[in-house]
């Protein structure tokens, strides 16, 4: 599978450009792709059934990076497609890019997020939960 085309992630999330999302330019504003790839995002973390709510073990952003790649115009349909990507001892790093519906074969933008997973009520990272390392090893 190349890795350009949306083949090549495992999950695969669709979505809807909206009116809002649009900049003085007339084109989807680059703050908005970090939206979309985190709606993306939390599918996972209800796949797994991970609580994200800011207390208790869950999970948190240490980085985002976004390379832009096209102009996202609206309307458009979108699929947001991503994989895990690398497991460490308390982190693992989910990469994804933005497609049109239209065009499966070439990215909008890549994108490569770090999360954490961590401990609200003693603050310190913790290892990486069972349900990240099944999905990653299937």
């Amino acid at each position: 599978m190349k890795k350009n085309k949306l083949s090549y992630y495992h999950f695969h999330v669709p979505m809807s450009t909206r009116w809002i999302d649009l900049d003085a330019f007339g084109h989807v504003n680059n703050a908005i792709f970090a939206s979309y790839i985190e709606n993306a995002r939390s599918t996972l973390f209800t796949k797994w059934n991970l609580p994200y709510l800011g207390k208790g073990k869950s999970l948190i952003l240490a980085s985002l990076s976004i390379d832009y790649l096209k102009q996202l115009k609206h309307p458009n349909e979108i699929i947001v497609g991503q994989k895990i990507s690398r497991i460490g001892n308390t982190s693992f790093d989910i990469e994804a890019s933005i497609y049109l519906s239209s065009d499966t074969n070439s990215p909008i933008c890549n994108s490569n997020v770090v999360i954490v997973c961590f401990d609200f009520k003693t603050q310190k990272p913790i290892p990486v939960f069972k349900e990240v390392l099944e999905e990653f090893n299937s």
